[in-house]
């Protein structure tokens, strides 16, 4: 393509090679998520709803899948102190897992649980051996 003002060719920046597929990786790990950053603003009414929102939007970011479920335990827990004073940390193992569903649009699904712990300190990501 030609650019008008000065004559030259413009081109595209090259394509990006894709991501190697996901479908063996079945993995369990093990995440700390600061819900007090993420819901720092927010409307008190639409707080654990929320909490709950970016459980999932973390989940697919760090697993990759577009699928994600959450444990009645872990929305349970993020709806314990009300709607308005949601935990300010939460240890979640979030797994990977393989669609049985025959007609899933996707081969892969993350499932999020909560882990019960006594303190956040020194907890980063662990990799889970199931």
């Amino acid at each position: 393509v030609l650019c008008r003002r000065w004559g030259r060719s413009r081109k595209m920046a090259p394509k990006k090679d894709k991501k190697a597929s996901r479908v063996n990786d079945i993995i369990t790990r093990d995440y700390t998520i600061n819900m007090h950053k993420r819901l720092m603003g927010q409307t008190f009414k639409t707080r654990a709803p929320r909490a709950v929102s970016e459980v999932r939007k973390f989940a697919k970011k760090v697993m990759g899948t577009g699928d994600v479920r959450v444990d009645q335990k872990l929305n349970k827990y993020l709806w314990s102190k009300g709607i308005k004073n949601v935990p300010y940390r939460v240890r979640v193992r979030i797994a990977r897992k393989r669609n049985d569903d025959e007609d899933a649009k996707e081969k892969l699904y993350s499932l999020c649980t909560l882990v019960e712990v006594d303190s956040f300190k020194g907890e980063g990501t662990k990799i889970v051996q199931e």
